[in-house]
């Protein structure tokens, strides 16, 4: 709402919009309804146009029946023998496929020699596995066929005329339960007796087949009633014979089927807009010519407004779009007057909020908004110049802050690794030092009878250990050094090493370093199996996966095996695998242990140069030291070596 009394293009587009949208909206009223009245009468048309071609099918198909029987009753006159009759009825299903059965049935003791009952039928009987009808004609049994609705009514009327009636014993054998539809016709002597009444019948499915071959909406449905007002086609079967047009009508609520029942049963004819079923529905109906029936259309509003629901859902679009549109329209053109203001408006404002990166371009036009917008723009030219200015010289003393920053913790970092580093030597030089000396000045204090031969080994032992342990910590420094790298990568490689000798050295020195520990070996190669390597690097490397598995386990279960790659005849590469049964690597770590000056764990001994230079040692030679990820009981290192 602020906003529409702010701006001056917004309170003109509303203005316009207001005046417009009352006549948008009253003409799509207007059509709209005026739609949905051309689509009831257009729909009441295809209605009756429908049903009457529907009576003109169903007609002519009645007709036709009607002339093949009243063409053939003078025959029965002609032939009034049992076998005559029963060929008769043969010869009349035989030639009019539009008829289902015949039946001719004598007047009482017509025939004294058979009984008081005698009646001829033949039907029609459809196979299903085959193209043609197979036809049965029979002499039926012995009934009071005189009290049957298709014999009484023609005898008691004395003409022609059509009823319909449920065969009970299904005589016909036609579907929908027996209901059938007969026309039925007295036969009279020269002297005016009825002798018999021929019948021809055809089945209510067939007559509703034929009727329902035309259908104006795909849900409409024919229902046809007699004069009683019985269901005799209707899609729901349940209904047929069993319940009449004012079944469940009661004539306070359903009052148009009260009077669409009368009109119909009455042999009425028109068209009426109710509820069938409680489907609102427009029905067409008129009665069916030579017969008591009546036929009726029933087409749902739902079918018949199909189209116009459809229309109803393109409304609200059509309102929506075209509202949009009334409002673009009317704000594109009063926009179209006032932009250079909201131009020029907008811009001043983003340079209010303190965006200087607007730009405002230059007029061309000479009355006071152009000379506005280019003194605006030239004013924003020279702020742009100077805060440029300033902008840059922030931004250099940004990156300058920021590099004296990274600096400052780089050195911070490497001081604190410098103060570990110098921490973890002066311990790890220490304690064997210490150890050393203090043995020495035992023995510089003492002569030797105060040792037997079994201590004075084992003070030998002792100094040898931490002597061993001191040179392979310079030994450790010497090659983390750039000079000990150097020195690595200017060492020959071309040395013909067998791989189990090397192997048993290993073992060799380090069961001498840790008299205690039992170290495994298991080779899968031959003894005199050589490759090409540095001896030195290899067993430092080797020896220091052993002196780890020994210091990180109980130096009781340590296995060293020698495997040959694939092929096994004749290997590309050769493994040295060290593994044990100590507390293992966790596996976030895992990538941790090969980075120099590092260690899974602070308090523990070493500097953190083990690993790091026995996987640079073996990288060097062409290989790789990994940790086998697969292996839970310990740890696993595999020194992987090309055998050439």
């Amino acid at each position: 709402m602020f906003s529409i009394r702010t701006s001056l293009s917004r309170k003109l587009s509303l203005a316009i919009t207001l005046l417009a949208v009352p006549i948008f909206i009253i003409s799509l009223g207007l059509l709209f309804t005026q739609s949905r009245k051309m689509i009831r009468s257009e729909a009441e048309g295809r209605a009756a146009a429908t049903l009457n071609a529907t009576m003109q099918r169903l007609y002519s198909y009645i007709t036709t029946i009607q002339t093949a029987t009243n063409a053939n009753s003078w025959l029965v006159t002609e032939n009034l023998q049992p076998d005559s009759i029963l060929n008769l009825t043969r010869a009349i299903v035989a030639m009019n496929s539009h008829i289902d059965g015949c039946s001719i049935s004598m007047e009482p003791d017509f025939f004294p020699s058979i009984g008081r009952y005698y009646s001829a039928y033949t039907i029609r009987e459809e196979h299903e596995s085959f193209m043609t009808d197979s036809l049965t004609t029979v002499v039926e049994r012995s009934y009071d066929y005189f009290s049957k609705v298709w014999y009484r009514t023609p005898r008691q009327l004395n003409a022609p005329c059509w009823v319909e009636y449920f065969d009970d014993a299904n005589t016909l054998k036609v579907v929908l339960n027996g209901m059938i539809a007969s026309y039925g016709m007295p036969i009279h002597l020269d002297n005016g007796n009825t002798v018999a009444v021929i019948s021809t019948g055809v089945s209510l499915k067939r007559l509703s087949e034929i009727v329902s071959q035309e259908k104006p909406y795909p849900n409409s449905y024919y229902i046809m009633i007699n004069g009683e007002g019985r269901y005799i086609i209707h899609p729901d079967s349940s209904r047929l014979f069993n319940e009449t047009i004012f079944s469940g009508a009661d004539m306070q609520q359903h009052p148009d089927i009260i009077a669409l029942g009368h009109d119909m049963t009455s042999g009425g004819q028109g068209i009426m807009s109710m509820e069938i079923d409680g489907v609102p529905s427009i029905v067409t109906y008129q009665p069916v010519p030579g017969t008591s029936w009546s036929m009726a259309l029933v087409c749902a509003d739902s079918d018949i407004l199909h189209g116009y629901h459809r229309m109803t859902y393109l409304l609200i679009p059509l309102i929506f779009f075209g509202l949009l549109f009334i409002l673009l329209l009317c704000r594109r053109t009063v926009n179209h007057a006032t932009r250079p203001l909201s131009q020029l408006l907008q811009k001043t404002q983003e340079i209010a909020s303190g965006n200087m990166e607007v730009h405002i371009r230059r007029s061309k036009r000479q009355d006071a908004v152009g000379c506005l917008q280019n003194s605006f723009a030239s004013m924003l030219q020279r702020l742009n110049f100077h805060m440029g200015s300033v902008r840059y010289t922030s931004e250099q003393a940004r990156h300058r802050n920021e590099e004296l920053a990274n600096a400052t913790q780089m050195a911070e970092e490497a001081d604190r690794q410098k103060t570990i580093f110098i921490q973890n030597v002066t311990h790890q030089i220490r304690t064997p030092l210490n150890i050393i000396m203090g043995f020495a000045q035992v023995l510089g204090g003492h002569t030797g009878e105060e040792f037997d031969d079994e201590e004075t080994k084992t003070i030998a032992q002792t100094m040898m250990h931490n002597a061993i342990l001191l040179k392979r910590l310079v030994l450790m420094l010497f090659d983390s050094s750039e000079t000990g790298l150097s020195e690595e990568l200017k060492t020959r490689r071309l040395q013909t090493v067998s791989c189990n000798e090397l192997a048993n050295q290993c073992i060799a020195d380090m069961t001498i370093q840790n008299t205690k520990a039992v170290i495994n070996f298991h080779s899968e190669i031959a003894d005199d199996f050589c490759i090409n390597t540095s001896r030195l690097y290899m067993t430092r490397s080797i020896r220091e996966l052993i002196y780890n598995a020994i210091k990180y386990s109980d130096g009781r279960n340590i296995w060293l095996r020698v495997v040959a790659g694939e092929p096994k005849e004749s290997p590309k590469t050769i493994r040295f695998i060290v593994e044990d049964t100590g507390k293992g690597i966790d596996k976030a770590d895992c990538e941790k242990i090969f980075k120099f000056f590092t260690k899974v764990d602070d308090l523990s001994e070493g500097l953190g140069l083990g690993l790091p230079l026995a996987k640079r040692h073996v990288q060097n030679l062409g290989g790789d030291l990994t940790l086998d990820p697969d292996y839970h009981d310990g740890c696993r290192f595999i020194i992987e070596l090309p055998c050439k």
